[in-house]
């Protein structure tokens, strides 16, 4: 548990210096865990008891879910919500008897609580001077503190439902507690099931329940490659751009902070989900109100019309074009710079040209969907005790630092005078093929209703084949086309 404690010895030096922690974010590809690179953060002493004192009695929303495990997820709209101080959520969570209060109708033994997606700026808003308890400028992004931060407060079994994040990267720091992330790569997509329902903008969530999977309705799933990481206190995740991820708190209580770095690939995804949202909430608010689906996640306050989301489309449109133009700009600009800069010594232009090739690299990774890491040299990431990489079960180790595991359940490294280097597990599941539900078409019974083996398609069928992420990224790409 991390708690107020005074700087150990050697605890200021930093294994990578904010330039090369920033090349190592924005290039890798794979999931990877910092360690020994924020010992010096106040927001190390962040625990439930420390930001009980700083919120002195204001209260934030809880969303409470069923510990019991069932095939299906448990996303929000299933979920129940209330207010409280961490100081009641605190003596909930140690099992103390609640015979009043926000917590009295929910018994610990049963339920876990969660305050996720707390804006730090938004709830410390009369503290500004806590911002900067967080420093991501040691990750290379000078500025960026707790103000563009968000907070997560959990007791055990709290969860996030498995989803992929449309926007940027994602860096996540554990403060207290351990967390069990269960990361897949963007290539498992359509063994993951996506669907919008519940929608939300940016999130594309999984119909799988990837902790308990019912195999029979998603026997796909079985070709999916899992990445399990336990995240410890004082280490950083890195969550690449749209790896699927499904998070649980597996202590009593656990706190982390994230923040989402911005990439030029957003403008892109940011005209995808102003299709999307187009398309659901047209086809969506045409239903019977009556029909009682909970399809908008409760982060979205309401379904916007369709001229407000036109537009959000048309804005999105003219972002993407404006990046693009200015990005020409940026390289001819730079084209020009380095025509001048030949005349220089030889031994200062090879030097050039290899950070220009390693930072034309990284352009192209963020817009074509290729990493450095794979295309290129993969001696250039420093994996070591102080980055740590997760490989497939199927790979074998090829360099210190990686990391091939055989079960969840065994530990692979152990703690070093760096720090908690963690536990890093992952599983590969076999490729099985399933055919069970696979049935003709054109099987009827006798009153041409669809037979015992078949359900009638809902409207939340026809989405999730409509905004399917490849069929939006195609849309997307035929519309931006249009205004060239």
């Amino acid at each position: 548990m991390a708690g107020a404690r005074p700087p150990a010895p050697g605890e200021g030096v930093k294994p990578f210096a904010p330039e090369k922690a920033k090349e190592i974010v924005m290039s890798l590809q794979e999931p990877a865990v910092f360690c020994s690179m924020v010992g010096d953060w106040p927001a190390l002493n962040w625990n439930v008891k420390y930001l009980s004192a700083l919120l002195d009695g204001k209260t934030i929303q809880f969303r409470l879910g069923l510990k019991t495990v069932d095939l299906a997820p448990q996303f929000e709209t299933s979920c129940s919500y209330v207010k409280a101080t961490l100081e009641e959520f605190l003596a909930w969570s140690c099992g103390q008897p609640c015979l009043s209060g926000p917590f009295s109708c929910y018994e610990y033994s049963k339920y876990w609580a969660y305050a996720d997606y707390k804006y730090i700026a938004r709830i410390f808003e009369d503290k500004p001077e806590v911002f900067q308890d967080i420093r991501w400028s040691d990750f290379g992004f000078p500025g960026r503190s707790g103000k563009e931060s968000t907070l997560w407060i959990g007791s055990k079994g709290a969860n996030t439902p498995c989803h992929l994040d449309s926007y940027g990267c994602n860096l996540v720091l554990q403060v207290q507690g351990r967390k069990k992330w269960h990361l897949f790569p963007p290539d498992d997509t359509s063994f993951l099931y996506p669907t919008r329902i519940p929608y939300e903008e940016s999130s594309v969530f999984s119909k799988v329940n990837v902790a308990n999977p019912d195999l029979k309705c998603f026997p796909k799933f079985r070709n999916a490659t899992a990445h399990v990481v336990t995240l410890n206190p004082g280490q950083v995740l890195l969550v690449p751009r749209h790896w699927w991820h499904y998070v649980e708190s597996i202590d009593p209580i656990t706190v982390s902070v994230n923040s989402w770095i911005e990439l030029d690939a957003d403008h892109e995804a940011r005209v995808e989900e102003a299709i999307t949202r187009m398309l659901v909430c047209a086809v969506k608010s045409a239903e019977n109100p009556s029909d009682g689906d909970c399809w908008l996640n409760p982060t979205e306050a309401e379904a916007t019309s369709h001229e407000i989301n036109l537009q959000y489309l048309n804005k999105a449109v003219s972002a993407y074009f404006k990046c693009q133009k200015a990005n020409v700009s940026e390289q001819a600009s730079s084209s020009s710079t380095s025509a001048e800069q030949r005349t220089s010594a030889s031994c200062k232009r090879r030097k050039r040209e290899a950070s220009s090739e390693r930072e034309g690299c990284r352009l192209l990774t963020h817009k074509s969907g290729f990493s450095a890491f794979k295309a290129g040299n993969p001696q250039e990431i420093p994996f070591g005790p102080h980055l740590i990489q997760v490989l497939p079960q199927s790979q074998e180790t090829s360099s210190m630092g990686a990391v091939a595991v055989e079960s969840d359940s065994r530990d692979l490294l152990h703690e070093s005078e760096g720090g908690h280097i963690g536990k890093l597990h992952c599983s590969r599941k076999q490729l099985v093929m399933n055919n069970d539900r696979e049935a003709p078409a054109h099987q009827m019974d006798s009153d041409s209703s669809p037979n015992a083996s078949q359900t009638a398609l809902s409207t939340n069928d026809l989405l999730d084949c409509l905004v399917n992420p490849r069929v939006i990224s195609l849309v997307a790409r035929l519309l931006l086309e249009r205004r060239v």
